[in-house]
């Protein structure tokens, strides 16, 4: 690992202004880019620790707070350590802000964010890849569909609702994606169950597309997250072996 830069920044939007961090190797050349989409709990602590980790790894890597219509982040107070009692308190007031974010919403944010991205020194020229967690996987899937061109990758981990049998479901846009695509599932996840894992796989699959979906056994949605009950050690591990294999492979 090597050592990294990280700042908290402002990406301007159609919208508004996105605050985001963005961190990167501290050698001062450009590297290849990830744009990195928040769980629900969002922009955090525990989110830059781990978009540091992915910078020690040689990218660099932006984490929107895709919420900011609501509010700088944290758009709500969180707890140093989210544990089970305290989520449905949080997520009472993160739930409706998380369903107005509208799939038009979604892309024109994901223009911005590429944009941004496309004109940081700190970037290496050329497409990026993305990647998210719970509600982010969905956003790397929708961004992806939309601007495949700028997209070389997408990995999604303990996302929810990915292959729904709604008109704009996430898992549509398959035909359009053009890189690799990997999705870690969790285990008995409600937010996405086994027929939504099946229409997913037989959608990139149709599509031909590169991809590979798994389940981590025993792993509870958000099982990527240090700071919450839900985090397991082994399969946040697994999930970044994953994430580096496929950036390894993309850039």
């Amino acid at each position: 690992m090597t050592a990294v830069e990280g700042t908290d920044v402002d990406i301007p939007t159609g919208d508004g202004t996105a605050d985001a961090y963005l961190t990167h190797p501290a050698d001062g050349a450009p590297h290849p880019a990830v744009l990195l989409y928040m769980d629900g709990f969002g922009l955090r602590p525990s989110l830059r620790t781990m978009a540091d980790r992915l910078a020690g790894a040689g990218y660099t890597v932006a984490v929107p707070n895709v919420l900011y219509r609501e509010g700088r982040a944290p758009v709500v107070e969180l707890p140093e350590f989210i544990d089970q009692a305290s989520r449905p308190r949080i997520f009472e007031r993160l739930g409706p802000m998380m369903r107005a974010l509208t799939p038009d919403q979604v892309e024109r944010d994901a223009d911005a964010y590429l944009r941004w991205l496309a004109g940081r020194p700190e970037a290496a020229g050329g497409p990026v890849a993305v990647a998210g967690y719970c509600m982010g996987a969905a956003l790397a899937l929708r961004t992806a569909g939309a601007y495949p061109d700028r997209v070389a990758a997408t990995a999604g981990f303990h996302g929810g609702n990915l292959a729904t049998e709604a008109p704009d479901s996430p898992h549509l846009v398959a035909g359009r994606l053009t890189g690799e695509v990997y999705f870690a599932h969790a285990d008995d996840d409600p937010g996405m169950p086994a027929e939504q894992q099946e229409r997913l796989e037989a959608a990139l699959t149709a599509a031909g597309v590169t991809h590979r979906c798994e389940v981590y056994p025993g792993a509870h949605h958000g099982y990527t997250q240090a700071d919450t009950s839900a985090y397991d050690e082994k399969a946040a591990e697994r999930h970044w072996d994953a994430l580096l294999g496929l950036l390894k492979r993309t850039f």
